[in-house]
């Protein structure tokens, strides 16, 4: 009897992994990943980098930081020769210079998040066509959006293959 239970077990486990290998493959995905690393995507935002507004503020913003650090190196330097008065009127500065700066930085993110929106959106036909693909091709039973999930070994994620695809339906479409 003893020399059967070694045998049994090893039928179990083996119906128990053919049983999980027939439910499919558990793979996880990052779509936002995905779809902005795509040329078309990459294209499009360097085509948002050279529009006169953007380039504009981003201009300004260079140019706050700069005045910025140089503001930050000179308070640094001569903090302990200065008054409280000149200390008090130095901070004032800089949190104005800060506030200036952080408001040029929001015009800027806000810029490359509503284009980013923007491609997510457009493409998302796309996204769900390559999905489709790479469940059938790939065997994935269960597909996962990879902020939903605690862990997951790199060996899981598909982002890769839905970027290559959708560059490849870009080019064949073109």
């Amino acid at each position: 009897m003893s020399k059967i239970i070694p045998y049994v077990l090893m039928l179990a486990a083996a119906l128990v992994s053919f049983q999980a290998s027939a439910q499919g493959r558990i793979a996880v995905v990052n779509l936002e990943v995905a779809i902005m690393q795509t040329d078309e995507a990459q294209a499009q935002m360097e085509s948002l980098r050279t529009q006169e507004d953007y380039q504009s503020d981003k201009t300004e913003f260079d140019q706050l930081r700069a005045e910025y650090d140089e503001l930050v190196a000179s308070i640094q330097k001569d903090m302990s020769v200065m008054s409280v008065d000149e200390q008090q009127a130095a901070r004032k500065k800089l949190a104005s210079k800060q506030a200036d700066l952080e408001h040029v930085a929001g015009k800027l993110q806000q810029a490359e998040q509503l284009a980013g929106q923007e491609i997510l959106q457009a493409m998302s036909p796309k996204v769900q066509e390559v999905l489709r693909e790479l469940i059938a091709t790939e065997g994935i039973g269960l597909l996962l959006q990879r902020n939903s999930v605690i862990h997951a070994d790199a060996g899981y994620s598909i982002t890769a293959k839905v970027t290559d695809k959708l560059n490849q339906l870009a080019v064949a479409s073109e």
